[in-house]
């Protein structure tokens, strides 16, 4: 299956793969035509309800002077290629467990 070249030219890169939960903060800075792109695009391909109702919303929130916000769509917080490990650090970290005085409740070795 290969890409259509209207996918290519749509104003936020690999748009089928953003979840729906980020794409309100990720449209914020479109403007008209790049909004009634990805509607266009989605009413073509994925025909989304949920998709179409946020991308339409933004879009009566535009026409009727909503900012725009600079640098939106740039970011993709679900995609961090830098780092492979986990995201929890000493400091997000949990206190540490300690052992109940009288032993270790599943040791079946201990006497109860």
């Amino acid at each position: 299956m290969t890409q259509s070249s209207d996918h290519e030219a749509l104003p936020l890169p690999d748009y089928d793969h953003i979840p729906l939960g980020t794409l309100p903060t990720r449209i914020t800075g479109l403007d008209e035509g790049g909004l009634q792109a990805l509607l266009d695009y989605e009413e073509a391909h994925g025909d989304r309800l949920p998709v179409k109702l946020v991308l339409q919303q933004r879009l009566e929130a535009v026409q009727g002077g909503a900012d725009l916000a600079a640098g939106a769509g740039t970011s993709h917080p679900e995609v961090d290629s830098t780092s492979g490990g986990s995201p929890v650090s000493p400091v997000t970290s949990g206190p540490p467990i300690n052992s109940p005085s009288q032993g270790d409740p599943t040791n079946p070795a201990q006497p109860r």
